[in-house]
């Protein structure tokens, strides 16, 4: 705890016990200096700030502010009924100021000083804090997709959108704070009210009834200190309701509010021409005080013509300062560090998809990206990359890059209020379209105007958006080069999250066992194969049980893919049938019989002719099912199917190959062919 901390403890339980304690007048005096210097800073400190979020304390001081206030006219009350109207010099002197040799005068100014504090300002700041804790709230769901918007496009990063978040939710909490606040302004002109009427009523009575003083004396008495007490009191409050109106009302800028003012209201001196020339009109009516109105017009109209002469010729020196950095700029040698950054994943459109990305056209593809961040998460266990959205305008209007790491992967094109619709197959009657092929998976397909989608629906064909086909695309991408976008700093968010619900494990592991890179590289190798990292609790307690055996990460990961056997088999098997293709026997043997391990790893040395025999032996297989309409797997034992993956990788990246042991015993395992050498 700060010493401020507990000095402000101190001060609040000081302000509550001046309800009860008694004051010598002195003390009084030095106490209502002391309001009114802090409602006077507290005035000058809502001029001054730039942001309401400067002064987010407000609400709370405000508080402390009137309870210290309300604590004075106690105090102020208590030595003015029982020490015959004597409350101090302060409250003597503002009486004796207003009223002067008029008590009615005095009271009247009072009342209306209360009135203006109560019907107007505090009334106004009250509805104004209202409506605007409401519309805050309101837009707050807005304002947070706007800043994962400019998340997913790049143009912020994580520290910044965590800024912005928690600059949104400040704000709200301080308009719904400001909501309540306002109300103890109100509640203060009110007993400003009430307190003046028991001064003077309850003076009157102690002065004339107990004192037996005459009534003239009594009332200027009383008076005199009841209309000071006000009067010290309710100025302070003037101050922090007005205080209260100009932070509420206040707009953020980068300017102070004095500024602001003078800027915009000079911003148009043509306005002041018009209201010079209108007073001019209105100085000719008779019995109007020409002389005046005539110095008034003349003035505005010379102040509209000297700053619109003043306005073009700043307007001509910006232009000739603009001309001139731009000059500067051309002759600086190009500052191509910021050239240097790549963008992990990047999705590049020509000028036509724009729309599609234009929050403001009604585009939707940034929430897309959004779900498709989240969606890779839940199923690849992941954390994506911040997903860059630009237009390049070196594209097709219709044609579309994503680049992984700076580098082109795919490309494709798309139609604009069109709509991709695809054969599942089985459907013989045709539709007229535009013939293509669906960029994710190159089926064939055709687009189709709105009209003809509800018959091609009817016919049985698949309707997809045009957005979908880009998000479906961006999100195929990903999966397939997970491994490429995990980096370190990726792995070390993971290894966190994990610590918070599972420290001892990732002590164990992480990294007394395993440095990130070595960690990094297992699960780069299970994302290659596309099996999940969600999991993480069972891959390092895997890598916890077989570390002290092994250091090599291709075996660790072939552990790890076992232990994982129900996330394999989920994702491979989903309906619990496998067909599946196996090895020969004697190509297992051949396989293992060639191994050959260095201190980097092993590997697998068979001949050319032997790879090509089994390359042409799996390609028949293969072509065999897909022809049925099967989506193959290879099936090996569990020390073969690592080199046998590399092995035919390059002729089929997408062949799933899986061992024995990575599928669930309930598996129903149908053989549909061998591959042999």
């Amino acid at each position: 705890m700060k010493f401020s901390d507990i000095i402000l403890a101190v001060v609040v339980i000081l302000v509550i016990l001046l309800i009860i304690i008694p004051l010598p007048t002195f003390m009084l005096d030095a106490l209502l200096t002391i309001n009114i210097s802090v409602s006077l800073i507290i005035l000058l400190i809502c001029v001054f700030t730039k942001d309401i979020l400067e002064f987010s304390v407000f609400p709370p001081l405000l508080l402390i502010v009137t309870i210290f206030r309300l604590g004075l006219n106690i105090a102020s009350t208590r030595l003015i009924l029982g020490n015959h109207g004597d409350a101090g010099e302060i409250i003597k002197t503002f009486g004796s100021f207003v009223i002067g040799a008029n008590p009615v005068v005095g009271f009247i100014i009072f009342i209306i000083i209360v009135l203006i504090q109560f019907l107007v300002i505090t009334k106004g700041s009250e509805r104004v804090a209202e409506v605007a804790a409401r519309f805050t709230l309101d837009a707050m769901p807005g304002k947070q997709m706007a800043i994962d918007a400019d998340l997913n496009a790049g143009i912020i990063d994580e520290q910044q959108a965590k800024k912005r978040r928690e600059a949104v939710q400040k704000q709200a909490d301080f308009y719904g704070a400001m909501d309540g606040a306002s109300k103890f302004v109100k509640g203060d002109a009110i007993m400003g009210i009430i307190i003046l009427l028991v001064n003077s009523i309850g003076g009157i009575i102690i002065g004339v009834v107990m004192d037996k003083g005459v009534l003239n004396e009594v009332v200027s008495i009383y008076t005199l200190a009841t209309v000071g007490d006000g009067l010290v009191s309710q100025i302070p409050a003037l101050l922090i309701s007005t205080a209260t109106g100009i932070i509420v009302t206040k707009a953020s800028s980068e300017n102070f509010l004095g500024t602001q003012i003078v800027n915009q209201v000079v911003g148009q001196p043509f306005v002041m021409i018009i209201a010079g020339a209108v007073l001019a009109v209105l100085g000719l009516l008779p019995g109007m005080p020409w002389l005046i109105m005539y110095i008034v017009a003349g003035t505005l109209i010379f102040l509209g013509v000297s700053l619109m002469n003043s306005k073009k010729v700043t307007e001509e020196e910006l232009v000739e300062q603009h001309v001139e950095q731009e000059a500067e700029e051309t002759r600086k040698p190009e500052n191509v560090v910021s050239l240097l950054q790549v963008d992990p994943i990047e999705l590049e459109f020509g000028y036509g998809i724009i729309p599609l990305a234009d929050v403001s056209q009604g585009g939707d593809l940034l929430d897309r990206v959004v779900m498709i961040r989240r969606q890779c998460a839940v199923d690849l266990g992941m954390i994506v990359p911040v997903i860059r959205l630009r237009d390049n305008i070196q594209f097709a209007p219709s044609q579309y890059v994503i680049k992984i790491k700076g580098s082109e992967v795919a490309t494709g094109e798309v139609m604009l209020d069109h709509f991709l619709a695809m054969n599942p197959g089985y459907i013989e009657t045709d539709i007229d379209g535009i013939d293509t092929v669906e960029p994710t998976y190159g089926l064939p397909a055709k687009w189709i105007n709105s009209k003809q989608r509800e018959k091609a629906e009817l016919l049985g064909y698949t309707i997809v958006d045009t957005p979908s086909v880009i998000a479906t695309h961006l999100t195929e991408i990903i999966r397939r080069h997970a491994f490429e976008l995990l980096g370190r700093q990726q792995v070390q968010v993971l290894v966190d999250n994990l610590r918070q619900s599972q420290p001892a494990l990732v002590d164990d592991v992480v990294p007394k066992m395993f440095s990130l890179g070595e960690l990094q590289k297992i699960l780069s190798n299970l994302l290659a194969e596309g099996v999940s990292i969600r999991d993480m609790v069972t891959i390092l307690e895997t890598l916890s049980d077989y570390g002290t055996i092994t250091r090599d990460p291709e075996m660790l990961t072939e552990y790890v893919r076992q232990n994982l056997k129900r996330v394999i088999t989920k994702k491979f098997v989903p309906d619990g049938r496998a067909r599946v293709l196996t090895l020969d026997p004697n190509l297992e043997k051949l396989i293992l019989d060639n191994i050959k391990r260095t201190e980097h790893g092993s590997y697998c040395a068979l001949e050319s002719d032997t790879i090509q025999n089994v390359f042409m032996s799996l390609k028949s297989a293969v072509e065999r099912l897909a022809n049925i309409g099967v989506a193959p797997i290879v099936l090996t034992s569990p020390v073969v199917r690592l080199h046998f993956k590399r092995m035919v990788e390059q002729m089929a990246p997408e062949l799933v190959v899986l061992s024995y042991s990575e599928l669930d015993n309930n598996v129903d395992i149908q053989a549909d062919g061998m591959v042999s050498v």
